[in-house]
Formats: C-alpha cells, sequence, structure tokens
C-alpha cells in the first residue's frame, strides 16, 4: 500500500512537472488601496501563479530548464472591498540567448483595462470553448500570446498556433462586457488588436523579423559579435516596410517597447556609420523612442 501511494504521488508530481510549460513570476500590488486586509491580494496572486504556472499552453513537453521565463504584475486600482477589481497588468517575457547568460525581451506590454471579480480562495476556472471570467481570460490571453513569441523567435511563424489560441480567446470573450476585447475600446492598443495583427498576413514580415533578429542576429552574438550586428542591421529596413503599412500599429508598437534599448545597446558597439543607418530608421518607424536613439549619433 505504501508502495503504491509513494508511485502515485511520484505519478502526479511528474504530470504537473510536464503540464509547467511557464515559469512565471506573479506581483499583485495595491498602493493606491486604503485597507488592512491584504490577504486578499495575496490569495489573489498564489492563485494567478497558480493558473498560469499549473496549465499545459504548448503542444510539446517542455522541461523545466526551458519553460519561459514571464513576470506577470498586476496593479490594483480600484476595489469595492468584496470581489469587484480594476487594475492594469504589466506583461513580460524573455527566453534566453544561444551560449550567453543574457536573456533578450520578447513582450513588454502594460494592458490599462484589467476589471474582473474574484473571491478570497475561489478557484479560477478556464476552458478555451467559452467566456469562464474575465481575470482567467486576460491571464490565458496573455499566456497564449508568451508561448507564440518565444517560438516565433526560434522557428520561422512557429507560433501561429497559439496566437490563434489567443484570437479564440478574445473571441470568446467578446460575448462579455468587459473591456479590451473590442476593436473600438482603448483606440487600437488593445487585446483585440493586438492578436488581430500578430494573425494578420500584413505583419508577416514582422514576424519574420523577429526570428531572423533572435536565430541569426542574437543567437550568433556570442560567437561573431560584428557579422550578427551587421545582420541585425541589414534587417532594419524591413521596419521602413512594416511602418508605412498601418502606422501606429499594435504589433510594430509592442516590438519597439520590447526591442528598443537593446537595438541601441547593440548598435552602440557599431561602426560610425552603420550606427548613423539604424539610428536613421529607428527614429523614423518608432519616433516614441527618438530621443533614446538619438545617443547612437555619438554626440
Amino acid at each position: 500500500m505504501k508502495r503504491l501511494l509513494t508511485f502515485a504521488l511520484l505519478s502526479l508530481c511528474c504530470f504537473y512537472a510536464k503540464a509547467q510549460d511557464l515559469n512565471a513570476r506573479v506581483k499583485v500590488v495595491a498602493p493606491k488601496i486604503q485597507t488592512t486586509n491584504t490577504r486578499i491580494f495575496q490569495t489573489l496572486e498564489r492563485a494567478m501563479k497558480d493558473f498560469l504556472n499549473g496549465r499545459k499552453w504548448c503542444a510539446d513537453d517542455i522541461a523545466p530548464n526551458e519553460r519561459i521565463d514571464c513576470n506577470f504584475v498586476l496593479n490594483i486600482t480600484n476595489w469595492d472591498g468584496s470581489s469587484s477589481f480594476s487594475g492594469e497588468l504589466q506583461v513580460q517575457s524573455s527566453r534566453p540567448v544561444y551560449n550567453s547568460t543574457y536573456t533578450t525581451t520578447l513582450l513588454n506590454i502594460n494592458d490599462k483595462d484589467v476589471d474582473f471579480t474574484y473571491t478570497d480562495g475561489q478557484t479560477i476556472d478556464y476552458t478555451d470553448q467559452n467566456f469562464q471570467s474575465n481575470l482567467s481570460s486576460v491571464m490565458a490571453f496573455y499566456a497564449y500570446i508568451i508561448v507564440g513569441m518565444d517560438y516565433d523567435s526560434f522557428s520561422k511563424f512557429g507560433g501561429t498556433p497559439y496566437f490563434l489560441n489567443a484570437q479564440t480567446v478574445a473571441i470568446n470573450a467578446q460575448t462579455s462586457s468587459y473591456k479590451g476585447w473590442k476593436g473600438f475600446d482603448n483606440s487600437n492598443v488593445n487585446r483585440y488588436w493586438l492578436v488581430e495583427n500578430l494573425n494578420n498576413k500584413i505583419y508577416n514580415n514582422l514576424r519574420e523579423l523577429i526570428y531572423d533578429y533572435h536565430r541569426n542576429g542574437l543567437d550568433m552574438m556570442a560567437d561573431n559579435p560584428a557579422k550578427a550586428r551587421k545582420y541585425i542591421g541589414s534587417l532594419l529596413p524591413v521596419l521602413n516596410d512594416v511602418d508605412r503599412k498601418r502606422l501606429g500599429s499594435y504589433f510594430p508598437l509592442a516590438f519597439f517597447t520590447a526591442k528598443n534599448n537593446e537595438l541601441i545597446s547593440i548598435f552602440s558597439a557599431a561602426a560610425p556609420q552603420d550606427r548613423m543607418a539604424a539610428m536613421n530608421i529607428l527614429n523614423a518607424v518608432d519616433p516614441a523612442n527618438g530621443s533614446k536613439y538619438q545617443t547612437l549619433s555619438g554626440r
């Protein structure tokens, strides 16, 4: 009997280890909320972490050392003292760069429309078939986006199945009254437009660039930094084409939010003419970070 119990426990542990595709670190903060009852925020944080890390998001078996690193920081801005919450969710994900200790940011998004209900100790239910709750839908949506971005960085269009899964989450959530799931919510910067862009063939060249940037650029940096930098520079003109297609679209905006500092770091060590060429393109396609790119001029 004891041996059977031990086997059952080991099997259960193996199942959970196998199910964990994300290495999600979750933080719930509420600096604007005046309350002495902080337990609800602690249990919410734990429930979110268990939800993200305890589910199977990838089709492939992911080894423990291959789990995708990501951060979810939920800033609660309003709480009715019971079960109704509003806040902003910062979502970040990264992946290691080959043959180095460096990790590169793939996603860095601040979602300002996160409203949901949650009661202390509640189980967060979710199914891909229909809408269960806004909290689970938002987390599932970003889990699929994170996985898709990771796969896209390792294989050309490898993230497509996961972006389609995220689109299903968004479509199901449109039956609710919650913000962020419809095209007219908060201009073009919301979940609807993010997943629309990722699944829209008009942005295939940006997705191809993301693959080439990581696999043929960053992953080669340790072996031959000058060659890898030159290769990344050769990709930048693609961004001009992306910019002309739809000005101010969410996917390109998300790309530059994740990559602007890294691009500056890469080209800071380039030859003067390559620095200037990179600066001119980046200034044109990402004017919001233009003052940062000016540092590449060396002035």
